[in-house]
């Protein structure tokens, strides 16, 4: 019984010197990057010419797979799986540099860079958030994403796609707190007893 007075004391001082909302978890994702933000990915990204830009010059620009972190080598297997994902798209509709780098098959390569930085921080109702009932996110950031198919070492092709600016609000709700986590828990113990 002592024990429990004394946690619950400290519980009390923590909140009453700390408030609540410096209690709730928070989550960063960040992929190392030489940019700090996505207007300046986009703006090395748009130094890139097809037909002109060579690896060297890719390279110097930040898009060096020995050097920038999470830039991925893609092969020309790699490149049917992403242009080619089913029998519905044929090498005719391909993009021309696209289909003569497939046709060209180990003198042809990609890289391909992605990019995710998130910061996720929890608000709301702290008894709630801990118990699993309800938890709120708040959840801001960039992600960037580049491929570049390059041809005898000179840039063939790029592509971008990705979010300048991440805001976004996440509501989970668990009428039942953390007795739902064990429901799933449960139905696979009685059908590995069954």
């Amino acid at each position: 019984m002592k024990t429990l007075v004394t946690g619950l004391s400290f519980l009390a001082l923590v909140l009453t010197n700390t408030g609540c909302k410096s209690l709730f978890s928070s989550e960063t994702t960040r992929s190392r990057t030489p940019w700090t933000n996505f207007i300046e990915a986009q703006a090395a990204f748009d130094k890139v010419t097809p037909h002109q830009t060579t690896l060297a010059q890719l390279k110097e620009l930040g898009f060096d797979p020995e050097a920038t972190p999470n830039l991925k080598v893609l092969t020309y297997l790699d490149l049917i799986n992403r242009f080619l994902p089913n029998a519905s798209v044929r090498m005719e509709d391909l993009q021309p540099d696209v289909r003569r780098c497939i046709e060209t098959k180990d003198a042809c390569h990609a890289y391909e860079l992605e990019l995710h930085i998130n910061d996720a921080k929890r608000y709301g109702n702290l008894p709630l958030d801990i118990l699993g009932f309800k938890r709120k996110t708040h959840v801001t950031g960039w992600h960037f994403k580049a491929l570049f198919i390059l041809k005898d070492n000179l840039v063939a092709y790029k592509l971008r796609s990705g979010e300048p600016l991440v805001d976004r609000y996440e509501k989970r709700i668990k009428p039942l707190g953390p007795l739902q986590d064990l429901e799933g828990a449960l139905g696979g113990m009685s059908r590995r007893f069954m």
